[in-house]
């Protein structure tokens, strides 16, 4: 693939990316300060925060008019009630797409898996037109792959698209979108990445919001920091461009770009407007 070749895939999928949050006290005015009226914003389900945290924060992002999609972590809902008034709230709000991973409580609820709670979308008349699932480029630090892979199956009919988790690895990224179409996956692929964050912030963040307690966290994904403390160790733009040949691909299928901000989301957009602008044609 040429150099122009991979610079137009990577604006392509920066001028649609979307954003996801932690539901913190003071993210909303950071997103209404940063981001412009009618970007995608993606709001994460913490263990520690509560799901009502999350649910309150995408009904105010989306009164101030911007596509918001909530994440309805199964294993955080207590049962086919809470579910069906979660449902009713975010769709008075105008929501109409959600994203549904299994979650990190340690106790579930009625909904063990995403699978279970997809399917009790179902019996609640399909309520959303867009409804992500989670792929793991890289091992899940608490699931068996080959659960991971048989799981990702399973989800396919209720998916409409799937939305690669964490990695700091372009190769891993680019692997396991051909794995994934080798078994006969067609769903679309929306391209997880890490922007342009900064490990001390990074950490700061894990240990504030309680990521699985985030001492638990960290130690599950140790190559995961240890890459980002390396000089040298990660760059946005770096991965992107080495990732492109493959992420242009036809049969890859890759529907868009999530950015995993951390919070830090003015210094994202602002990597994010810089990097098109170099790209040519200015800033979208």
């Amino acid at each position: 693939m040429s150099r122009r070749s991979a610079e137009a895939t990577v604006r392509r999928l920066l001028l649609d990316a979307r954003y996801e949050v932690l539901p913190t006290a003071t993210i909303e005015e950071v997103v209404t300060r940063s981001l412009p009226i009618g970007r995608t914003v993606t709001v994460t389900a913490s263990p520690a925060k509560g799901l009502e945290r999350t649910v309150d924060l995408a009904i105010r992002l989306a009164g101030h008019g911007y596509e918001v999609v909530p994440h309805l972590a199964a294993r955080m809902v207590s049962g086919r009630t809470e579910l069906a008034d979660i449902v009713g709230r975010l769709k008075a709000a105008g929501i109409d797409k959600v994203f549904v991973p299994a979650g990190d409580a340690e106790r579930p609820g009625a909904f063990p898996s995403a699978l279970e709670l997809l399917e009790a979308l179902v019996d609640l008349g399909d309520p959303f037109s867009h409804v992500g699932v989670a792929g793991y480029p890289e091992d899940h630090p608490t699931i068996i792959h080959d659960r991971l892979v048989q799981a990702m199956w399973d989800k396919r009919h209720h998916a409409t698209e799937i939305v690669s988790n964490l990695t700091f690895d372009h190769s891993a990224l680019t692997d396991w979108v051909r794995r994934v179409r080798a078994r006969g996956v067609t769903t679309p692929i929306i391209v997880g990445l890490p922007g342009p964050v900064e490990r001390a912030k990074l950490l700061t963040m894990a240990t504030k919001i309680g990521v699985g307690e985030s001492t638990r966290f960290l130690a599950k994904n140790k190559g995961m920091f240890a890459r980002i403390a390396a000089p040298g160790g990660y760059s946005p733009e770096r991965f992107l461009t080495r990732a492109a040949p493959e992420l242009d691909k036809p049969e890859a299928a890759i529907a868009g770009l999530h950015l995993f901000t951390f919070n830090q989301i003015a210094e994202t957009e602002a990597w994010r407007r810089d990097l098109l602008a170099r790209l040519g044609g200015g800033p979208q």
